[in-house]
């Protein structure tokens, strides 16, 4: 397998990635490192995963992180309600008196009442192929769950105390994104792979929009994906990602449009632009230009 391979593979699935991502790509596979992909929201940095997932045929386990996630969302909890079921029918049978007493506390704490979440399923995945474990979003946890992973990340193994230490015989193929609202930490970095995820060019985009919506006609795809590419040049609070452009595209298919032109624009922004202050900036900046320009570009 080789650099082309993997971009082949991606494509096959669904996804177009450029050189440097699917060099990326490529040696995270081959190294077995994690692979931490930052980038603006909408690049596509978490439909990585999925197509890898879908590529591989492993499990896609995710992990979306937020502030105040823990240990027990994160990697395990205990099933309380199960136990409490189980003393209860413990004690009705009358095992609890006793020598039974020591017996029952250490079925408490096996794991048939153990939960396992996204991480200890990553490390303990049977046979078959490895599963693709997504840490969604990292730069929303606080700075102790991302020492935390710090651990798993190394060894690919983690504690449950009552249990004993869980240890992957093969390490799950791992994607990390960020949106980088905070950095990262170092330390998470110096254990990763590192991509800078950019949006896709303008001849990337219109491929992109004509796979995921084949039915969108080629000159509206190009037109929609040069609109686009100036939209993002205006600075906005939350540029479009490109799955706003596609819902663009197939949005204006729908309607019967085959190119362009600026009622139809102004019908459809919100599909596009879903804050009121990026749609007054762009109606500042005059939506007849944008699609003189984006009608020009997509020629």
């Amino acid at each position: 397998m080789n650099v082309d391979d993997v971009r082949a593979a991606l494509a096959e699935h669904g996804y177009l990635a450029d050189e440097g991502l699917a060099t990326a790509v490529f040696l995270a596979l081959r190294l077995r490192r994690p692979l931490l992909l930052e980038g603006e929201a909408g690049v596509g940095k978490t439909e990585v995963a999925k197509v890898l997932s879908r590529w591989t045929g492993g499990e896609l386990l995710r992990l979306q992180c937020y502030e105040g996630i823990d240990v027990g969302q994160a990697v395990y909890e205990w099933d309380y309600s199960r136990q409490l079921l189980h003393l209860r029918a413990a004690e009705a049978a009358g095992v609890a008196a006793g020598e039974g007493t020591e017996r029952l506390e250490d079925e408490l704490y096996s794991e048939r009442f153990l939960v396992r979440r996204p991480l200890l399923r990553a490390l303990t995945a049977g046979d078959g192929p490895p599963p693709v474990l997504l840490i969604d979003e990292v730069d929303r946890a606080d700075d102790e769950f991302e020492a935390f992973l710090l651990e798993i990340l190394s060894d690919y193994a983690v504690t449950v105390p009552e249990l004993g230490t869980f240890h992957a015989d093969v390490p799950p193929v791992v994607v990390i994104t960020s949106n980088r609202t905070r950095d990262v930490h170092d330390a998470l970095k110096r254990r990763c792979l590192y991509h800078w995820v950019e949006h896709p060019s303008f001849e990337r985009e219109v491929a992109i929009v004509r796979l995921r919506a084949p039915e969108v006609p080629e000159r509206l795809a190009r037109q929609v994906a040069g609109a686009v590419e100036q939209v993002r040049a205006l600075g906005l609070y939350k540029p479009p990602g490109v799955a706003e452009t596609i819902d663009w595209a197939v949005a204006l298919a729908a309607l019967g449009r085959t190119e362009l032109d600026e009622a139809s624009v102004g019908a459809t922004l919100g599909t596009l632009l879903k804050y009121r202050e990026d749609q007054e900036r762009l109606a500042t900046r005059g939506v007849g230009d944008l699609v003189r320009a984006a009608v020009l570009r997509g020629a």
